[in-house]
């Protein structure tokens, strides 16, 4: 007898207990092997207390299994509530995310009839770290954070699933002409590693010209890799354009652990209506067998399905006159599928994983040797929360803070909202609240000099304090190597 591998199943809140029962059914009735550990994340863990929305079972459960079959979940209105996606992602490590996106014209309508992309999307980092301050009454801020382990290891996942799955080019999103150090950072370690992968073409583009291009022309893509957010953004507007993201599955690759979910969300509209399209969360089970190894399985349950939707009978959700033959529910949809199985469509293309596994295994990060880099402090920038009775004007500022400049540092720059206001502002540039003060070593021009000691920096804060100022944060100023370890501000 097959050993059968064992999951966690989570039935998820809205359509996803409805469409989980649908998807497992055609899944084993494909010939899957695997027995599945029920769980509970989502709404009725988050208004039981728990404001995770993960209770320590689930944990365990998944430390077992190792894979997690995941239906959409709700979240709770109102703050309080963390998204469950994030918090599994972070905790586990799933930091490659996998979005496949094909067209299935001429049977369902879309503009773009030969899209066959794969969206590669990094999941840890960037705008997601979630670490988010109100600084002033005015201004709020959120730390967008990128390393070099997390963007190797996206990155070069990217180049081996293309390698892997025969795929011709690789595609990098950034916008590294704004945020040149930590988008910089990204597009960097893309060409190194590009290297490495002489038989694949590269090309990177700025994330507004690259997404305008996934939107009208993503014919011209195979796989694309990006930060977070924009891989979040473009992955549903590229699902979208080619039909419905109710067609779109995903994967999450971690090293000890991976999820296999639907790109939707719970659709509490419909809940409890039996018309939901179980096709996304089917073909995330798909990708889920391809991972365990039981290709033979995912094969025949994935062309069972192209036929289905090649023979017309569709959900409401993607039925057409001019394209569908006979609108569905899900049970009947589920029938349809199962009905098929052993069969293969005969105008889309059929696919085959009878050459192994598709989706890599996960690395793990390469921690950069402590001691690798030359690390001097040479100044801090400082931010206040300041203004007057008379108003909000950069020189009286520039002049109160020279006073309190400690001997080793001097004030080079001060910026609202990133703009230089002194020296020498432009006296129409509006002002907040929100000033970011730079103290630096004395050096020439725009550059520091030599390095200090934290206690520079401690004596600058206390000297401020004393003059009454409100400093609300600082982040002190480095080279590495030699080279500052910070951008020099507008009109440096």
């Amino acid at each position: 007898m097959t050993h059968k591998q064992r999951i966690t199943v989570v039935r998820g809140d809205g359509i996803g207990p409805g469409i989980m029962d649908a998807s497992l059914q055609i899944l084993e009735a494909g010939g899957a092997q695997f027995e599945v550990e029920t769980v509970e994340m989502g709404e009725k863990v988050f208004l039981r207390g728990n404001t995770s929305g993960i209770e320590d079972d689930a944990w365990e459960s998944l430390k077992r299994t190792g894979v997690l079959y995941k239906a959409p979940i709700t979240t709770p209105q109102g703050g309080g509530y963390k998204s469950i996606n994030v918090t599994l992602r972070k905790t586990l490590g799933l930091y490659a995310n996998v979005r496949p996106t094909r067209s299935y014209h001429p049977f369902v309508r879309t503009k773009h009839p030969k899209v066959d992309l794969v969206i590669v999307r990094e999941n840890e980092e960037d705008l997601y770290a979630g670490i988010e301050h109100r600084q002033t009454s005015e201004v709020y801020q959120t730390l967008k954070l990128i390393t070099r382990p997390g963007s190797e290891r996206i990155v070069r996942y990217a180049f081996e699933y293309a390698r892997r799955n025969n795929r011709k080019k690789v595609t990098c999103f950034t916008k590294d002409n704004i945020m040149k150090m930590t988008d910089g950072l990204f597009h960097k370690v893309f060409d190194e590693i590009a290297l490495e992968y002489p038989e694949i073409d590269t090309e990177h583009m700025i994330i507004d010209i690259g997404a305008a291009r996934a939107a009208t022309r993503p014919e011209q893509f195979d796989v694309i890799v990006m930060p977070n957010l924009y891989g979040d953004v473009v992955s549903d507007i590229t699902a979208e354009l080619t039909g419905s993201v109710g067609l779109a599955g995903s994967a999450n690759v971690g090293e000890k652990v991976s999820m296999f979910e639907a790109i939707h969300g719970s659709a509490p509209d419909i809940a409890g209506l039996g018309i939901a399209n179980p096709s996304g969360l089917l073909m995330a089970g798909v990708m889920m067998l391809v991972h365990m190894g039981q290709t033979e399985a995912a094969e025949r349950v994935h062309n069972a399905w192209l036929l289905t939707i090649e023979d017309g009978i569709h959900t409401k959700d993607i039925f057409q006159l001019e394209n569908s033959t006979t609108l569905v529910n899900t049970e009947k949809f589920v029938r349809a599928v199962i009905e098929r199985l052993g069969d293969f469509p005969k105008k889309l293309a059929p696919v085959s994983y009878a050459h192994g596994v598709t989706l890599p295994k996960a690395q793990p990060a390469n921690i950069v040797p402590l001691g690798a880099h030359q690390k001097e402090l040479v100044g801090v920038d400082l931010f206040l929360d300041w203004q007057t009775i008379e108003g909000r004007n950069p020189d009286i500022l520039g002049e109160e803070l020279q006073k309190v400049a400690s001997g080793d540092l001097e004030l080079v720059m001060i910026t609202n909202r990133g703009q230089k206001v002194w020296p020498h502002g432009h006296p129409d540039t509006f002002c907040t609240d929100h000033w970011r003060c730079r103290f630096q070593s004395k050096g020439e021009g725009s550059l520091p000099g030599k390095a200090i000691a934290h206690e520079a920096i401690v004596q600058l804060l206390k000297n401020v304090s004393e003059a009454g100022f409100d400093f609300i944060k600082i982040e002190n100023l480095y080279r590495f190597d030699g080279q500052p370890g910070f951008s020099l501000g507008q009109g440096q």
